[in-house]
């Protein structure tokens, strides 16, 4: 176990601080773009005073403002809500099989060396009986055999909150929500980030996974069972590195 580590630790000075990260903590998820606008990680809050007055509703049985009846419940600008919706129900399997084999074979003779080849026989040891018409042959030899499979099953059945953080120039909204739940010392989290057309939001300000674009999802939790089961540090490290 001491070499592992003496060339795990050899190696970290030649790799890049996000790998170690990576080996440390996990994956992380790639940032929405659009192609450039990142959903930001805290959500934009609008300052009531710098909002529009409301228009005038002089003769008119409604509060200004009001988002009832008629009105278009959908969330179609920055601060809005809406629910997302997560049913993932995947499954995939393959199965990959390599096999590679290669064998090579040279022979090289000077028989006539300018006149010199009877003198590179004397600079030889005694007794070598040296042929120039069989001066140097090589042999070589590789064999590769090699063997994969994913067999892979998810099943996520979800519902989130998430609120509107941007609006793209064409009318599409940045969607990103966070969903926390606290068991004792165990917290789970939930994730949801990406970009959805106004015209997919349902009548009920509802939409599913599968019609936001550039989805990140994210579902797991930290606390002590998290900790318990995960790998610890420097195992994932030395695995990670590792040249054997």
């Amino acid at each position: 176990m001491r070499l592992p580590v003496l060339i795990a630790l050899g190696l970290l000075p030649l790799s890049a601080c996000s790998t170690v990260q990576e080996a440390m903590k996990g994956p992380d998820l790639a940032p929405v773009g659009y192609p450039a606008a990142l959903a930001p990680m805290q959500q934009v809050v609008i300052n009531p005073q710098d909002a529009p007055p409301p228009p005038a509703s002089a003769n008119s049985l409604w509060r200004a403002g009001a988002r009832a009846f008629f009105i278009d419940q959908r969330a179609r600008k920055v601060g809005d809500i809406l629910t997302v919706q997560i049913d993932i129900d995947d499954s995939a399997k393959t199965q990959n099989t390599s096999t590679s084999q290669r064998a090579s074979t040279m022979n090289a003779a000077v028989p006539h060396l300018l006149g010199l080849e009877g003198k590179v026989g004397r600079l030889l040891p005694p007794h070598n009986n040296f042929d120039p018409t069989n001066a140097l042959e090589t042999k070589t030899g590789s064999t590769n055999s090699g063997t994969g499979s994913v067999n892979r099953a998810e099943k996520i059945s979800l519902t989130i909150a998430a609120v509107v953080s941007a609006v793209l120039p064409n009318g599409n909204l940045v969607i990103q929500g966070t969903q926390e739940v606290r068991t004792n010392a165990e917290l789970r989290q939930l994730t949801v980030a990406g970009i959805v057309r106004p015209e997919d939001i349902s009548s009920s300000n509802t939409i599913k996974h599968t019609q936001i674009a550039e989805a990140r999802i994210s579902y797991g939790g930290r606390g002590d069972i998290s900790r318990v089961q995960k790998v610890p540090g420097l195992q994932s490290v030395v695995e990670k590195f590792q040249p054997f």
